[in-house]
């Protein structure tokens, strides 16, 4: 079945460790028409809807598109669009540049994108993959949470096997590459942040899992806050990535406590932080690895000290932020303090 875009216009989770597997389905997009990249290439129109893909894209090196992209639903599955250097400029909109997301079917259930690659882009704005809802106090993320099982379900309605390859991300969005609640096996490597951001450069938010980042470089500065947040997302892999001068802090391991009424159900547990390297030019420095940073009671969070806590399966506030393991990583500047540990049973060594 030959899979297009309709524009409009105007109107099984990775254990620690785990190699690194090509992107595989049984989906393949066929190339998208001349229609469709007619479409991607105009100029976008002020509140024009995003452009929806589901046929594979190849741009050309001097492209720049303007338009929002959208791949969402299952008909989205397979595709890859490959950028070939080219920049899609998302500055003139406050609205998502790049958007991978699940959607509600008439019959109640998600559609889940699956298998999706994006490569070789300049990203001027951001890049969102979400499913049960785009952020963690969303309705339905909200409504989930009160019940057993929430983490299951958030990951059976995320987005899941996801290839980002080869992106610099510019710009000062809030957070350039945000992973919502459920997205599973996520794999960001070879790409770079330049610029600044106005909150974190990466969120991994609660109930994610299994996601990769190899090979990065994260060179954009926070305004005030760490580059990677890992809050309540477990079993993801961080390895051989240069964090430049974080000097507000590099990867955080907590979980956000009842922030707008959402319980967070998975504690930051067996993720592997490993091989990387974090270049300080200035000595003085907050944590570039805090395992269980907030510990539930926090300057973030003042609703910690008054939210009861969740009876579901013994879940209290405490970040939970145990067994997982950072080692082998470098801080030329910097000094082995800088790894802190305020969770159990984590491996922290050989820092340096």
């Amino acid at each position: 079945m030959v899979r297009y875009a309709f524009p409009v216009i105007a109107g099984v989770i990775l254990a620690a460790g785990s190699p690194i597997l090509p992107v595989s389905s049984d989906a393949r997009a066929d190339a998208c028409p001349a229609n469709v990249m007619d479409a991607l290439r105009a100029p976008a129109q002020k509140d024009a809807k995003p452009v929806d893909i589901r046929c594979d894209v190849t741009l050309n090196k001097g492209d720049r598109i303007t338009q929002r992209i959208s791949f969402s639903g299952s008909r989205a599955s397979g595709v890859v669009f490959d950028c070939n250097g080219a920049m899609i400029d998302g500055s003139g909109t406050k609205a998502r540049t790049v958007l991978i997301q699940s959607r509600r079917g008439s019959d109640g259930k998600w559609d889940v994108p699956t298998d999706i690659t994006i490569r070789n882009c300049q990203i001027k704005g951001d890049l969102r993959i979400q499913g049960l809802g785009n952020n963690g106090q969303a309705k339905e993320v909200k409504a989930s949470s009160n019940r057993d099982g929430h983490t299951q379900r958030a990951q059976a309605a995320a987005p899941t096997g996801i290839l980002l390859d080869n992106l610099t991300f510019s710009g000062s969005v809030g957070v350039p590459l945000y992973l919502a609640p459920g997205v599973t096996k996520v794999t960001l490597q070879n790409s770079s942040f330049t610029g600044k951001a106005s909150s974190t450069v990466v969120y991994l938010d609660a109930e994610s899992a299994g996601n990769v980042l190899v090979g990065n470089t994260f060179a954009a500065r926070p305004e005030w806050r760490e580059v990677i947040a890992i809050d309540g997302s477990a079993d993801n892999r961080i390895e051989n990535n240069t964090f430049v001068n974080p000097l507000s802090g590099g990867v955080y391991l907590y979980r956000n406590c009842g922030e707008g009424g959402t319980f967070r159900h998975q504690s930051p547990q067996g993720n592997l932080i490993r091989g990387n390297t974090f270049q300080y030019q200035m000595p003085v420095a907050r944590p570039a690895v805090w395992i269980g940073s907030r510990q539930g009671l926090s300057m973030f969070n003042s609703y910690c000290l008054v939210q009861p806590k969740m009876l579901l399966g013994g879940l209290d506030h405490n970040d939970g932020a145990n067994n997982n393991t950072v080692t082998d990583n470098r801080l030329p500047g910097g000094n082995p303090g800088l790894i802190v540990d305020e969770g159990a049973r984590n491996r922290v060594a050989n820092n340096r």
